[in-house]
């Protein structure tokens, strides 16, 4: 017997679209307390949907919850983004060659850049990298792979959201996204695999330095 998941009802779905809106666009800060009879009053509804969307949340691992502090937007430390990060590196560029393999679709890309160089402001142009990435390895004809990604996905938003504080780089992301997708458009699947490749992994390098190799940003 096959089980479907449960829809989630639409008041539960529209508060934690909103939440995670304003988490992924620093609106609600890592550690911030999310407390449900302040947010419930914000959205007009009751503590319930709030409570779900708050758990729901919490599974992406954009939040978390504690039987006596309550709900807190996750923290984000050196060692949760280079995990993130390293499942990213082990499966985007895979996912990336297989697109491009299989001759997909590239129009998503090509919008969700265009996008982010027209964004007014740094949370548009954060949301439609997201965009960009995801257009990359979602057509890559391996649905588990996609759902993979997709659960670490808010969860390298959030890690972007709180790099780009410190070390505004998205510029230089900018151009490396050009040409990632310059080479996928080529149908050139190990050069662009290996671009993205680079791309992830200097990002994390440039945002959470290992001490051990001097500190600095690479």
């Amino acid at each position: 017997m096959t089980f479907a998941p449960t829809p989630i009802p639409s008041r539960t779905q529209y508060v934690l679209e909103a939440i995670k809106h304003a988490i992924l666009t620093a609106q609600l800060r890592p550690g911030q307390a999310l407390v449900e009879t302040e947010l419930a009053a914000q959205f007009g509804v009751s503590k319930t949907p709030v409570r779900e969307a708050l758990k729901t949340l919490a599974g992406t691992g954009l939040v978390v919850m504690s039987q006596y502090k309550g709900a807190i937007v996750r923290l984000v430390d050196a060692t949760m983004a280079r995990e993130v990060y390293d499942v990213r590196l082990l499966l985007e560029p895979e996912a990336l060659r297989r697109s491009i393999t299989r001759k997909a679709s590239l129009d998503a890309a090509q919008e969700a850049l265009e996008r982010a160089d027209s964004a007014g402001d740094k949370a548009d142009r954060s949301l439609a990298n997201r965009d960009f990435h995801r257009a990359l390895y979602l057509p890559c004809g391996n649905p588990l792979l996609a759902r993979m990604l997709d659960e670490v996905r808010d969860q390298a938003a959030l890690v972007s959201t709180v790099a780009w504080a410190t070390v505004p780089s998205w510029e230089r992301e900018a151009a490396e996204h050009r040409e990632i997708l310059r080479l996928a458009l080529a149908d050139d699947a190990d050069a662009a695999a290996g671009a993205l490749h680079d791309h992830i992994a200097s990002f994390v390098r440039r945002a959470f330095p290992d001490d051990e190799d001097g500190g600095g940003a690479a």
